[in-house]
């Protein structure tokens, strides 16, 4: 009975010894297996922080570079050259304020003998067209002996003629396009496509007019022409900057404001241009500095990805916006 006892405790001492050696085995492997789930979480923090100071180098480092490939320092007398190519204002389009900032840099330097603008532009706004208009005006002034000429590339219409009338001299190719002194507002009407496909328009507006020329509704009568009486008045304002720029060198026709392109032979005929001439003419031959420095501006990639959230968070955020006046 003794031994059978003995037995027994000694069965229960070496259950409870596995038992214990099992939950001290558990209880490691917990505390290993947790040890090292926190290893992957502080390896994959690092990773994360590590790319994350990479990535702010190399936006830093491209932020200079576009700096650096914007400045330089001219030794000598030159030609400077600033070039206006495509569409002036709006979403990818060059601004204004690009634009003013090269020309400032570009008088402002004493080593500048003349300004060219080469322009190589449909048109654009006429809010961004005239504002670079005027600071040209007021640059001739503050550097009377700084001269600024046009020299047109394919084509300087509408938006870029509107600039280019701010010019001492206007070059051109004999087979340029220039002109197009008018102003336009498009867009397109769907309302009998929805009636065919059964769609219906609902749209709440506060104020009659706050839905201005949309698209998906009836055009209104006296929308319309509102909408006419506010490109006429943009067009005389275009008219008058060009006969302000030109002067008595215009021999107007009917037809020279209705939106009709020249060559560039007529351009010089209808006192639109003055001459025909390239950037290399008109560097050795009329500023007599055949060096040329090119301030042309380079949209920084700051700015870049500025302007394409704010173009983007701008299209998230206005409701309808019919389409603006421009100079096309």
């Amino acid at each position: 009975m003794s031994d059978e006892i003995e037995k027994s405790g000694s069965e229960n001492a070496k259950n409870e010894t596995g038992k214990n050696e099992t939950d001290d085995r558990g209880a490691l492997e917990r505390l290993l297996l947790a040890h090292l789930t926190e290893q992957r979480r502080t390896r994959r923090w690092g990773l994360f922080f590590k790319f994350f100071g990479m990535a702010w180098l190399f936006l830093i480092f491209f932020m200079l570079l576009d700096q650096m490939d914007g400045e330089f320092v001219s030794t000598s007398p030159h030609t400077a050259l600033i070039d206006l190519n495509g569409e002036i204002g709006g979403d990818g389009g060059i601004s204004a304020d690009l634009l003013n900032g090269a020309l400032n840099s570009a008088f402002d330097d004493k080593h500048t003998q003349a300004v060219v603008l080469r322009i190589n532009s449909p048109g654009g706004s006429p809010v961004q067209a005239g504002q670079v208009f005027d600071e040209i005006r007021r640059l001739r002034v503050k550097h009377p002996k700084i001269p600024l000429y046009v020299v047109v590339d394919d084509i300087c219409a509408s938006g870029g003629y509107y600039i280019a009338a701010a010019a001492d001299k206007i070059f051109v190719d004999k087979a340029s396009l220039v002109g197009s002194i008018g102003v336009l507002m498009d867009g397109f009407g769907f309302t009998e496509g929805m009636k065919k496909m059964g769609v219906e328009r609902r749209l709440l507006t506060a104020g009659e007019n706050k839905g201005f020329l949309d698209p998906f509704s009836p055009l209104q009568p006296r929308q319309e022409a509102h909408a006419r009486v506010m490109l006429d008045e943009i067009h005389q304002q275009f008219i008058q900057t060009v006969r302000k720029g030109r002067g008595k060198r215009l021999k107007e026709t009917p037809d020279m404001y209705s939106g009709l392109v020249w060559s560039g032979a007529r351009s010089i005929e209808l006192g639109l241009a003055d001459a025909l001439g390239s950037l290399d003419y008109v560097a050795r031959e009329v500023v007599k500095v055949e060096e040329i420095v090119d301030y042309t501006p380079q949209e920084g990639l700051a700015d870049r990805l500025a302007r394409r959230i704010g173009t983007s968070m701008g299209a998230a955020l206005r409701p309808w916006a019919s389409a603006s006046p421009r100079l096309r």
